[in-house]
């Protein structure tokens, strides 16, 4: 699933709430739950990448990227905005 495609699933879930959804649930948490995610799989990221294999890292950054996609989308961040960013970097 592209970015775009997930990050638009997490906008429909945050505008019509599943009670069986995980990310209609970090919504109901909140933004330090949100955050706090975020936090956690970014450990998780640093302790795969220096202790696990290359297939239990690819996960948790997976995990970190969707995680990071609901707290943009929480705050009104859109992929695009990042990939501009990413742009202006670039030169």
């Amino acid at each position: 699933m592209a970015i775009n495609e997930l990050y638009a699933t997490i906008l429909d879930r945050k505008q019509h709430p599943s009670e069986n959804s995980y990310t209609s649930s970090l919504f109901a948490e909140g933004l330090p739950r949100m955050a706090q995610k975020v936090g956690e799989e970014g450990t998780e990221v640093v302790i795969a990448a220096i202790a696990q294999d290359k297939s239990r890292l690819v996960e948790e950054l997976a995990d970190l990227a969707y995680h990071a996609l609901v707290l943009m989308a929480a705050k009104g961040i859109t992929p695009q905005d990042v990939a501009a960013e990413l742009e202006k970097r670039r030169r």
